[in-house]
């Protein structure tokens, strides 16, 4: 595919994705309105359906042939599609958002006629990150630092020598999964120095892509949580596992199929230290 049109893809993505990250940075508790999802640990917020409603608004105005999948609302279908596909997380890390922990944020990936992913964005406005990346473009980095001075930098990952590696990973909301994950955790920290859990897929596949984290699983995930980042990760050079799941125009999978599934990312030549044989 012509480059230009890759760099047209990402520009959208990237003001998409912004739209997305100014409606949570209006954070305030009062407008939350969370009510109970597949337990009390999984919530949905009025901010993640305003943020996807902006992000879509933002496509819909200048590729209004795409199709739009996405979390919190039924896939758009237009009566002549392009063959571009967008994917959609409008609050990635909810219980982060509303706990008050930074890592959360707006994930648009887009995909083209093949079903390549060819760019993604993922916007933290609480950490005043934004990662994004095109299909043979590399990964990059606009940050905010913490003294206000402002940098774009290309990621590639872990870089420096280390004295030890660091494994993210979750458990799921499911009992039994869980229990089965926690009974598997010893053997996979053979390999590893310590672990953590940022509470939002899409920005700890990104933390592989700066080289934050060494290696990156989760069970559970749909396409929405992964899409961006695992791009990302990619074109920063990691290895990156992604599961196949049912159709996003069909509407969300079942709970039942993601929890079967897992999504990883790593240093290359870590994934048979921490990876589930296939």
């Amino acid at each position: 595919m012509h480059q230009n049109r890759i760099d047209e893809l990402l520009e959208v993505a990237l003001r998409a994705a912004a739209a997305g990250a100014a409606v949570l940075a209006v954070r305030d508790p009062a407008g939350f309105g969370a009510t109970e999802k597949s337990s009390d640990a999984d919530w949905v917020t009025a901010f993640d359906v305003a943020a996807e409603n902006a992000v879509r608004a933002v496509i819909a105005d200048v590729r209004p042939h795409d199709v739009i999948t996405g979390e919190e609302l039924a896939p758009a279908l237009p009566a002549e599609p392009s063959g571009y596909r967008w994917s959609i997380d409008p609050l990635d890390g909810t219980m982060n958002f509303i706990r008050n922990i930074a890592y959360y944020g707006t994930s648009v990936a887009v995909a083209g006629p093949d079903g390549e992913w060819l760019a993604g964005v993922v916007n933290a406005p609480a950490l005043r990150r934004i990662y994004f990346a095109s299909r043979g473009g590399g990964a990059w980095l606009d940050e905010t630092r913490a003294d206000g001075v402002s940098a774009v930098r290309q990621l590639t990952g872990p870089t420096d020598a280390r004295g030890g590696t660091l494994l993210s990973t979750a458990l799921t909301y499911e009992p039994a999964i869980r229990r089965r994950l926690v009974s598997e955790l010893d053997a996979r920290m053979d390999h590893f120095g310590d672990m953590r859990r940022l509470g939002s897929a899409s920005l700890e596949l990104c933390a592989v892509a700066e080289g934050g984290v060494d290696a990156y699983l989760e069970y559970g995930l749909f396409e929405h949580d992964f899409a961006a980042g695992g791009l990302i990760a990619e074109e920063a050079g990691a290895w990156v596992s992604r599961p196949v799941l049912s159709p996003a125009v069909n509407g969300l999978p079942t709970r039942e199929e993601v929890l079967g599934v897992w999504t990883a990312a790593c240093v290359p030549g870590l994934e048979g230290h921490f990876a589930p044989e296939e």
